[in-house]
């Protein structure tokens, strides 16, 4: 099953584990492909590095070479009108139809407001790992 995640579920995974942690396994065993585009990963890089910068012992390299190697990397999908109320979201929307996936994990309330959009379900972290986790 081909996922996106947005930046706050995947930076939670990786610093804080948790649930988020929990999507973030299931990707690193296989169990689902991270859709990722560039304007995705270029938002995870860059919000990496910030955190990188105000805490010096963590290092995003491995986490963005990982991405870099396993992500399912796709074009973006051309949206004609902005889909969210926060334009900066329709990112994560134009990549799950790029990489017909049809789940984008995330917290963010106004991806969770357009949930349905052409067959895209926005799932909350713990809504995710009930439905395709381990027991799900």
């Amino acid at each position: 099953m081909r996922v996106v995640l947005d930046t706050n579920v995947f930076v939670s995974g990786i610093f804080f584990g948790g649930v988020p942690g929990l999507v973030l396994d299931l990707w690193k065993a296989g169990d689902v492909e991270l859709v990722v585009t560039e304007a995705i990963l270029s938002e995870y890089e860059d919000v990496l590095r910030r955190l990188a910068e105000r805490y010096p012992e963590v290092d995003p390299d491995p986490i963005l070479g990982l991405v870099t190697k396993k992500g399912f990397f796709v074009q973006a999908a051309r949206l004609a009108v902005s889909v969210c109320a926060d334009p900066d979201d329709d990112k994560f929307i134009a990549g799950a139809l790029g990489g017909q996936a049809k789940v984008i994990v995330s917290g963010d309330r106004h991806l969770l407001d357009v949930s349905g959009h052409q067959g895209v379900r926005v799932l909350k972290p713990a809504d995710f790992a009930a439905e395709f986790g381990p027991g799900g």
